[in-house]
């Protein structure tokens, strides 16, 4: 990731989403681009024109708290939008080529026991949408991502862009891929040195258009709960509401689904949490060549075995 492109391209972005009449300007002359222009934004912030094309141009090294506060205000970014900016100016700054501190890469035992003992669908994912861990009720509700897989550790990211089962799973397809295109640029901002990350996002980009053009508008988003529907070839459509912690431990996030009681998607997930107990295996333990506790060995959603 090149820190200096993302913070050109993201405040290039949100400029060209703001009119002079939002923010009490006059629109004087023609305008060969929508928004606002440089020096507009620069006077709303209270800087110099040289100053704010300079910070356009990617160099935020030694950009103050205030400046940024005055950017946040001109662009009207909303929080997520400032929390992007600030780790841009973080990665910028003194040190920056010192990576953050790597997430695990495998769910500590404790944590895995944590999972076990939920009564809803749980897992545990990184910031690029790997699933390194689920309870068993997680693994019968993704099952169609942990199959297609084919035994590598399932990814969010080329499940909903790469493989088409995902436009059926997912009951709104356009949502759940404009949110994870907006959680990968949040973690790109946070941490531009993660190779791995760097990679997925070159992969996607290199395969799907619909990323492609996603990962263009340079949105960004944290989701701590909400809803979604979700079309699960055993049991029907569940609407699920989730909610996300953070591990800082770990670096990791712990994601877990509900249903509202007495709902027919609470019914739903008990015949699940019934059909997993028959038809999802427990993970195995962890090899060398295993990358992922998720796993669905010789079973496809229906229960027949693999041929």
């Amino acid at each position: 990731m090149d820190n200096a492109a993302e913070t050109r391209e993201f405040l290039t972005s949100r400029r060209a989403r703001i009119s002079p009449q939002q923010v009490g300007l006059p629109a004087h002359g023609r305008r060969r681009v929508p928004g606002l222009r440089r020096a507009e934004v620069a006077q709303l912030a209270g800087v110099s024109v040289e100053y704010y094309s300079r910070l356009e141009r990617g160099d935020l090294s030694g950009v103050s708290d205030q400046v940024l506060d005055a950017l946040a205000r001109a662009l009207r970014l909303s929080e997520d939008d400032r929390t992007h900016l600030e780790d841009l100016a973080r990665a910028a700054g003194p040190g920056r080529r010192r990576r953050r501190r790597a997430a695990a890469a495998s769910v500590r035992p404790n944590l895995q026991r944590l999972l076990d003992s939920m009564a809803c669908p749980a897992f545990v994912l990184n910031g690029r949408g790997d699933v390194l861990a689920a309870n068993s009720l997680g693994r019968a509700l993704y099952a169609p991502m942990i199959e297609a897989a084919g035994g590598a550790t399932p990814n969010h990211g080329r499940f909903i862009f790469l493989d088409p089962r995902s436009r059926q799973f997912w009951g709104d397809w356009e949502s759940a891929a404009d949110n994870l295109v907006a959680l990968l640029h949040a973690q790109a901002g946070r941490d531009p040195y993660d190779k791995d990350l760097t990679d997925l996002i070159g992969e996607l980009s290199t395969r799907s258009d619909d990323f492609r053009t996603r990962w263009a508008g340079h949105d960004v988003r944290q989701y701590h709960q909400g809803a979604k529907a979700i079309h699960h070839p055993v049991v029907g459509t569940l609407h699920l509401t989730y909610e996300s912690l953070d591990l800082p431990a770990d670096g990791l996030i712990l994601f877990a689904y509900g249903a509202e009681p007495g709902s027919d998607s609470e019914d739903a997930l008990r015949i699940l949490a019934s059909w997993a107990a028959d038809h999802v295996p427990a993970p195995a333990e962890r090899s060398p060549g295993r990358t992922s506790s998720v796993r669905q060995d010789a079973h496809h959603t229906d229960g027949s075995p693999e041929p």
